[in-house]
């Protein structure tokens, strides 16, 4: 396209471009006739700054160096002007905060519009900014007053504001500060068209702010907290500026944010579709949307990356392109698929701004500009080449679960190679069937025509999902609601076929997160809820269902990640859109869990925590609680029949005074046990000798008492509780609240009454006729 020639320059262009050392940063004009070298270069040669114009446009250069200690550059940003239509001014930041709005007038050259203070400090120093429409957005230094103070101990010195500044016929004026985030570690600051991407720096130096992300939405006035890895996404929104400081962002996070990894960030830059392109050490490369989610690309060749090899990325429409160690990756963004792979004859490249075009792009080098031309990728609404990529890499993942093998095994070696049958066989399958209905089908083996006919079914319903999920995305606003509720209850049935595993279960999440009530509604069809004709709350699923709602993963992959299992997810859904049927849903658990395992078996989910105290603590991170929760409570301890629950929820009933219930509950459980009865019963006999609240029920709480309790257990037990009295016990006492043998004269008669335990045990031989037994005769 240009040897370099056709700028203004050019020659001197030339040479700073082939001199030993890359020009850490180009970057060119919105309209593509400038083009700006930044060159830190090492001494006694002095960074730079330097502009130069195409097609020789005559008029004065720009051309900035300094010298450390002095401040240096930090940014170069392009800002839209409303003096002109389609025109633009280029503010350059330094890092003392000082900013210089230049503006590029033709036949006079770079005019200097005015001298900005973008930082009300005068100590303050800026070490990242962006721009987004008309307002800057950077992370500022802000160095404790103490001259001598341990800066190891003022990690959080950093502040993230924004201030709009305004180019116009009056000149160039900047807006009040507006602080975003203060008392914050270093950061890097991305922009996209809508958000703003702090990403932690190296320098940061604290290992908890490096295990996460933070994204900014300015016109919600929400920070969102992502640990993309580990899959945890928090959202805050911040109502007063109180609110912006960063240690009462994460409060309530920290916990769970300290046991994640930290993040393996080798280079980041912003997509055209406003996501944060990420490049781990490893060669991973993935994309963090502005919700929080992360999505894997691809993965780079060549092992890990060196700290100091640079990686160049920029997006053109859905088409990643990736540059390293000399190499052209062109990847299919939607999918993943690498569209192209070129080797080209110089290690160092630089990406300029292709105007309109999506189909090709430029490429800077040491001896000129170049255009690249590439095909895009084919319409994702045919699923061919995805799908058949996508049973590869899951067979790829499948397989390398299950090697013994330290060697990675790729989809390339899968192809080749004649070991695993089954991939190729399936590729093969799904190929003919897609195909078969836009040209005529090719015969197939013998095998693979079985196969098929066994398959049909499934691919029927992977074609109807796929179409379904094109639907979603281009259904207007009012259609959206309906397709969502089935396109979520095909997912979830079908994952409830399927391993519940640690992916399994985060899609989940996400589903239940993002689609409540249409997840609610799929949970009842895949269980199968309804009520009979009783009212009474029945359940028609499959041991298989029940076996993956029970499902519940190891410790360190749930509690570290911030993953909610299945049986959780669902106890949330009926806490919030049917709290009557959440008792009865986990009784009807337990009784599938009575059926299939023995009583607290390790194998089963009984025997690491009970249902009912999984649903309570669901019932427990509800927000607000009242007293339809005080119930829920109780109904749960009691469904359980668990001994320990029951007099949990007796113990709460006699908290709440809820002295009618107190003995209803008595008389229905002390049924279930002797050992329960007892419990009960002396529970009950330590409330009636400090009140008088039960009097009214003596009659029927002293059929519940134990056969094997004495008078003398029953008196030794009343005296126990009896409360405390300050003065000197008389014997008759004015106050109407103490126990009197009155009361208790039923009681005591009737046990009195009753044979004890041991005499009916010993009955027989105390009434026998002969006294001692007559001996037996002897053998002579």
């Amino acid at each position: 396209v240009s040897d370099l020639s056709d700028f203004s320059r050019g020659h001197w262009l030339r040479e700073l471009l082939c001199r030993g050392e890359e020009p850490s940063h180009v970057q060119s004009s919105p309209d593509g006739q400038h083009l700006l070298l930044l060159h830190k270069s090492r001494p006694p040669t002095l960074p730079r700054l330097v502009a130069f114009q195409r097609h020789s446009i005559a008029g004065a250069d720009l051309e900035r160096t300094w010298q450390p200690p002095q401040p240096a550059l930090v940014g170069l940003l392009f800002l839209h002007s409303s003096v002109v239509l389609g025109s633009w001014v280029l503010a350059v930041v330094w890092e003392h905060g000082r900013t210089e709005v230049w503006h590029f007038v033709v036949a006079v050259g770079w005019q200097l519009l005015q001298t900005l203070e973008l930082c009300q400090g005068a100590r303050a120093r800026v070490v990242s900014v962006c721009s987004q429409g008309a307002s800057l957005v950077w992370c500022e230094e802000r160095p404790p007053l103490g001259a001598h103070s341990d800066m190891s101990k003022c990690a959080f010195r950093f502040c993230v504001c924004a201030r709009a500044l305004e180019v116009g016929e009056q000149g160039v004026r900047l807006g009040t500060v507006r602080i975003v985030l203060h008392n914050s570690p270093e950061y890097q600051v991305l922009a996209s068209p809508q958000h703003i991407f702090l990403v932690p720096t190296a320098a940061a130096g604290f290992a908890t702010t490096s295990k996460f992300l933070l994204i900014w939405h300015p016109e919600k006035a929400k920070f969102t907290i992502t640990a993309p890895s580990a899959g945890f996404i928090h959202s805050k929104v911040l109502r007063s500026s109180s609110e912006s400081d960063f240690r009462k962002l994460l409060l309530g996070s920290v916990g769970l944010l300290s046991g994640f990894a930290p993040l393996d960030i080798h280079t980041s830059a912003v997509s055209s579709s406003g996501g944060l392109l990420l490049v781990s050490t490893k060669g991973s490369v993935s994309v963090v949307e502005p919700d929080g989610t992360q999505r894997h690309i691809f993965d780079l060749e060549g092992g890990p990356l060196a700290r100091g090899s640079p990686v160049r990325l920029k997006t053109f429409g859905s088409v990643l392109a990736c540059v390293l160690a000399g190499v052209l990756y062109l990847v299919d963004q939607n999918s993943g698929r690498l569209i192209e792979k070129e080797v080209l004859s110089m290690k160092e490249v630089h990406f300029l701004e292709s105007q309109g075009e999506e189909d090709s792009m430029q490429l800077l080098t040491q001896t000129g500009i170049y255009s690249f031309s590439f095909s895009k990728p084919e319409d994702s609404s045919r699923p061919e080449p995805c799908l058949v990529e996508m049973v590869f890499e899951e067979a790829c993942r499948y397989y390398q679960r299950r090697s013994l093998s330290s060697s990675k095994l790729t989809v390339e070696k899968l192809k080749k190679g004649g070991t695993f049958q089954a991939p190729v066989v399936l590729a093969a399958i799904l190929q003919h069937s897609l195909h078969q209905k836009q040209q005529p089908a090719q015969g197939l083996q013998d095998t693979y025509a079985k196969l098929l006919s066994t398959l049909s079914l499934e691919l029927q319903s992977y074609v109807s999902l796929e179409l379904l999920k094109t639907c979603v995305v281009c259904a207007p606003e009012s259609e959206v609601e309906s397709y969502c509720k089935e396109l979520v209850e095909q997912e979830i049935s079908r994952i409830l076929q399927s391993d519940m595993d640690k992916d399994n279960l985060a899609y989940l999440n996400s589903v239940f997160a993002s689609f409540p009530k249409a997840a609610w509604k799929a949970t009842r069809s895949c269980l199968q809820l309804q009520q009979n004709g009783d009212g009474v709350l029945v359940a028609r699923a499959t041991p298989e269902v029940w076996k993956k709602v029970l499902c519940q993963p190891q410790l360190e992959e749930v509690g570290q990640n911030g993953l909610v299992p299945l049986f959780e997810l669902i106890c949330a859904s009926f806490l919030r859109f049917k709290p009557k049927w959440l008792p009865s849903f986990v009784e009807l658990t337990q009784q599938y869990v009575s059926n299939s395992w023995s009583y607290s078996s390790k194998e089963g989910p009984e025997g690491r925590v009970p249902l009912y105290k999984r649903a309570l603590g669901v019932l427990a991170r509800k927000n607000k609680h009242g007293e339809a929760d005080d119930e829920m409570e109780l109904e749960l301890l009691l469904c359980s029949k668990r001994p320990k629950a029951v007099l949990q929820a007796l113990h709460l009933l006699i908290c709440l005074k809820q002295w009618q219930r107190v003995v209803e509950v008595a008389e229905k459980f002390s049924k279930l046990s002797p050992l329960l009865n007892k419990e009960i019963f002396t529970t009950l006999l330590a409330e009636l000798a400090q009140h008088r609240e039960l009097d009214p029920y003596l009659d029927r709480l002293w059929p519940l008492c134990p056969a094997e309790l004495t008078a003398s257990d029953i008196l030794t037990m009343v005296l126990q509780h009896l409360p405390h009295s300050q003065e000197d016990p008389v014997p008759f006492s004015n106050e109407g609240n103490q126990l009197t043998v009155g009361l208790l004269k039923p009681l005591l008669q009737r046990v009195v009454q009753c044979p004890s335990v041991q005499e009916e045990m010993y009955s027989d031989a105390l009434q026998s006729t002969t006294f001692p037994p007559p001996t037996p005769p002897r053998e002579h």
